[in-house]
């Protein structure tokens, strides 16, 4: 045979064979390898002195010998094999995917001698199409909508997820507009996600609402990720959508508990904090009208006048008071008599609908012109003892507004209610008690003061008239007993008039260091066994009630005179303090303990370590602290046990 000028010479076909990046190698009828390119060594690892003359079938598994049959017959019949797809070994017993092609060999009479085989390694694309298919998987199997589409909004892929939470079988939602999920007025955001995408942006998490097929809404969790082309241009998008609904509503409803819990919290607090009647019963009404959400509330309780009859009072919510004015109290009818005798609480979907409704004269159901009541809630308010104080009721014009939690919601504010009322009531009889005390208490001492300054004018005019003697030390005696009493007596009669608000302050112009001159005489001529000292400015004015200011300045000294009575020295200061001036006294006894200093300007308080036997009602710093705060000053006590103890107050300076 001639050769043609246009076939390449042997030694360009050897240069292909050595340059070609596929395996190449040939065999011949009896399986033995007669070529291997260099290509070929690096894929399987054997150089050509080691596999020249070797058993082809050393490259391929044992799970595959069955290939060599039919796939040699094919070929030995003037076939030719391409790009079968199969596994062959390396040396070192790895499996590598291949791609075979087979062409028979022939001599020059056109007869069969062997066999050449190109093996290209498809491993790459193996491992694409094996996670091709695992995410192919992942996304039928994910309980998460996944779509794609283009950026025409066309829908392109539609997985079981898809179906599940939108209800669109496959078919359906394939070739769709995506705005077959969007609500009409969630439209917007579709070409929003669509301008965001074609800059290359991924849309995150964002939480919005979409349509399933039977028209329900549903909240989801929505994230989309552009797709991209090998160019790197967008093409389309893809989104991943979870229905989020339930965990809404979860969320909703934890809000809503947290909210109840909450309002509760700051009900039970505010109706135990106050003890005005009025004010607890219409917090209750409002809070409990709102806890229903019921489009009204009332708060009907029960009281007896002074001659033992029995009314109602009344509070409202989100209605004017005027809505009822016109409409008689609520009698203890068949609806009604659950709820007044305490029996037990009322709840109806359709209240027009119940057997004990309208069996009433005159009305025979809701009077002409009131407010409109479908569903309803009636909840008695009783006493941990059983006794009904009132009830609450409830209404909404919509059907089946109430339901058991709003019954456990509003018994618990009842409940506390009922402790508020109880506490309201008792505070009412203590406070009607302590003003008919304060009554009695200005009342005799009113009466008494006059025959007891009587009888110390009657005492000093027998005092003078008596010479030394029994008869004379009796009376001085019953003078000093006498004047203690005057001053218990006027220290009650002044007591009544500061919780009768009748404490009454004559202010004048005065010179504080004149009048402490005056009473540093005074004191050192009843105790002349002491020591005062006084450091002060020579002019201090002040705004002041001489005599009330003279009653603390008194009231003070004696205290410091009673209660450390081992100790003669009293030091007495006068000092400024920005616009004010500051009067200290200071004694050094025993000095007064936290505890004691804490109270210690309290109505008929006395110290408990108080064991000297001396007299008195704990009233003269309770007197002593209403004058100073009625002349706009303040007073209060700094000690330590064992150091004595210093009485300060300010006053304005004038």
């Amino acid at each position: 045979m001639i050769k043609s000028a246009h076939l390449p010479d042997l030694f360009t076909l050897q240069s292909i064979f050595e340059g070609i990046q596929d395996a190449i190698y040939c065999h011949d009828l009896e399986f033995r390898i007669t070529n291997w390119s260099p290509a070929a060594e690096r894929m399987f690892g054997y150089t050509a002195t080691e596999i020249l003359g070797q058993s082809v079938f050393l490259l391929i598994p044992d799970d595959k010998y069955s290939e060599k049959k039919e796939l040699m017959q094919e070929v030995l019949s003037d076939g030719q094999i391409s790009q079968y797809r199969t596994v062959r070994l390396t040396r070192s017993g790895k499996k590598i995917p291949v791609s075979l092609t087979f062409s028979p060999i022939k001599d020059q009479d056109g007869k069969i001698i062997g066999i050449s085989q190109i093996a290209h390694d498809i491993s790459f694309e193996h491992q694409a199409e094996e996670k091709q298919a695992m995410l192919a998987a992942i996304i039928e199997s994910s309980e998460d909508a996944i779509i794609s589409k283009t950026l025409d909004g066309i829908i392109t892929t539609w997985n079981k997820g898809a179906e599940h939470v939108f209800g669109y079988r496959e078919e359906e939602a394939v070739g769709q507009p995506i705005t077959i999920l969007l609500p009409a007025d969630r439209l917007s955001e579709e070409e929003a996600i669509i301008a965001s995408l074609r800059g290359g942006e991924k849309v995150d998490h964002i939480q919005t609402i979409r349509k399933t097929k039977d028209g329900r809404l549903i909240n989801i969790s929505l994230t989309v990720s552009p797709i991209k082309n090998r160019d790197g241009v967008v093409i389309g998008a893809s989104k991943v959508a979870r229905n989020i609904t339930s965990q809404k509503e979860s969320e909703q409803l934890i809000a809503k508990h947290v909210e109840r819990l909450e309002l509760l919290n700051v009900v039970g607090r505010s109706i135990n904090e106050s003890l005005d009647l009025q004010q607890i019963l219409q917090q209750v009404t409002d809070s409990t009208t709102k806890l229903t959400g019921a489009a009204f509330g009332a708060f009907f309780y029960n009281q007896v006048n002074q001659e033992g009859e029995t009314y109602r009072l009344y509070t409202l919510s989100g209605v004017p008071r005027d809505a009822f004015a016109n409409f008689p109290m609520p009698r203890n009818t068949t609806l009604f008599h659950p709820t007044f005798s305490g029996t037990n609480v009322v709840r109806s979907d359709d209240i027009t609908k119940d057997s004990r409704y309208g069996k009433n004269a005159p009305f025979s159901g809701k009077p002409s012109g009131h407010l409109p009541v479908v569903s309803y809630l009636a909840v008695p308010v009783k006493t941990k003892s059983g006794e009904v104080i009132g009830g609450l009721f409830f209404g909404h014009q919509d059907k089946a507004v109430f339901k058991e939690e709003h019954e456990e919601l509003v018994f618990t504010v009842a409940s506390q209610a009922a402790i508020a009322i109880e506490n309201s009531r008792l505070f009412k009889e203590v406070k009607e008690l302590s003003a008919k005390k304060d009554e009695f208490i200005a009342m005799a001492s009113h009466e008494l003061k006059t025959p007891m300054t009587s009888l110390f004018g009657f005492l000093q005019l027998a005092n003078r008239k008596i010479e030394d003697g029994i008869a004379k030390n009796l009376v001085e005696k019953s003078i000093r007993h006498l004047q203690k009493m005057i001053v218990l007596v006027s220290d009650l009669f002044d007591v009544s008039k500061i919780q009768s608000g009748k404490l009454q302050l004559n202010i004048e112009y005065l010179n504080l260091a004149v009048l402490i001159q005056e009473m540093k005489e005074s004191f050192l001529q009843a105790h002349s066994g002491h020591i005062l000292t006084v450091e002060m400015p020579e002019e201090s004015f002040v705004n002041a009630d001489r005599t009330r200011l003279e009653q603390v300045l008194t009231n003070l000294l004696n205290n410091a005179v009673k209660y450390a009575p081992q100790q003669k020295t009293i030091e007495l200061k006068v000092q400024y303090i920005d616009k004010a001036v500051l009067i200290s006294i200071k004694d050094f006894g025993p000095g007064i303990d936290e505890e004691n200093q804490r109270h210690i300007f309290s109505q008929f308080y006395q110290a408990k370590e108080n064991k000297d036997g001396s007299s008195g009602l704990g009233l003269g710093l309770f007197i002593s602290k209403d004058i100073i705060e009625r002349h706009g000053g303040q007073i209060w006590v700094e000690s330590e046990p064992g150091n004595g103890a210093t009485f300060n107050f300010t006053l304005p300076l004038a």
